[in-house]
């Protein structure tokens, strides 16, 4: 027996038939008694105020276990371990798992919105697949840390001393694919309506301001001071938090494109043929 999943679109933008024409509409929930109809309310401030709960809950949770390490000297084996577990600078913890989620989420939300543009036969729909693409990549890579590798080979090249704000040597391929991915996108960008284009703006402000911005910061001061310490530990909390930020608004910017197209995304799952 085969399940099949699609998307289905209601009140794009003006009234739809079902609201010009009650007999249609009741004919499509006679239709939908056949399978299972499963709707999921996106309602954005709900989405985006939990989200920003989660992660003021984990930077607050991160602070705390970072402070207490320091008063007590990193002596202490069961703060220590609550450190791995919620410490923004280790990877495969809680934040790394919110950080992994709220990608995932940002990568779903391109997809459909790609699903409706392939149907639009919109020009874009390209970019919207890459971005799409791009997203998934950014959460696999936060789990694996597949840019950290690139450190010591870029070290080579750069010199083994003296970076500087190079020390963690990965952003300067990192700053070159962020000016080539401007250009590329900023066609596509500037078409976007006004208020989802503000959106995506401030978004990429927070993040790459963190990302880039506050690694290069932290670099600098990591080469010289080291990492243990509680200078550095605030900082890289700085930096998550901008990231976290970046990709909240982000996705507050996509659940407000898709109001703009659909007001309710609906599952139906039915029944297929027997093959």
């Amino acid at each position: 027996m085969e399940h099949a999943i699609n998307f289905f679109k209601t009140h794009f933008g003006q009234a739809s038939s079902t609201d010009s024409n009650p007999k249609a509409g009741k004919n499509q929930l006679e239709k939908a008694t056949d399978a299972s109809v499963i709707s999921f309310p996106l309602e954005r401030r709900r989405v985006v105020g939990g989200l920003v709960v989660l992660a003021a809950i984990l930077i607050a949770a991160n602070l705390a276990v970072l402070i207490t390490d320091y008063l007590t000297g990193y002596d202490m084996k069961m703060v220590q371990r609550l450190v791995k577990v919620f410490s923004v600078d280790y990877e495969l913890n809680a934040p790394a798992f919110f950080s992994t989620l709220i990608l995932l989420f940002s990568s779903v939300l391109l997809a459909v919105i790609t699903h409706f543009k392939r149907e639009q036969r919109s020009p874009y729909v390209w970019y919207w697949t890459i971005l799409s693409l791009g997203f998934l990549f950014m959460a696999f890579d936060e789990m694996a840390s597949v840019h950290e590798r690139l450190i010591e080979p870029m070290r080579t090249v750069l010199g083994e001393t003296d970076l500087g704000v190079f020390y963690f040597a990965w952003v300067v391929p990192g700053i070159l694919l962020v000016f080539g991915l401007g250009f590329f996108f900023l066609r596509f960008w500037w078409n976007l309506p006004s208020k989802t284009r503000t959106c995506f703006f401030i978004a990429a402000t927070l993040y790459l301001g963190g990302a880039i911005g506050m690694e290069l910061l932290d670099g600098s001061f990591a080469e010289l001071h080291g990492k243990r310490n509680l200078t550095y530990m605030l900082l890289s909390t700085l930096e998550e938090s901008l990231e976290m930020a970046g990709i909240i608004v982000f996705i507050y910017g996509l659940l407000g494109y898709i109001a703009q197209n659909t007001k309710t995304l609906v599952f139906r799952l039915g029944e297929g043929t027997e093959g």
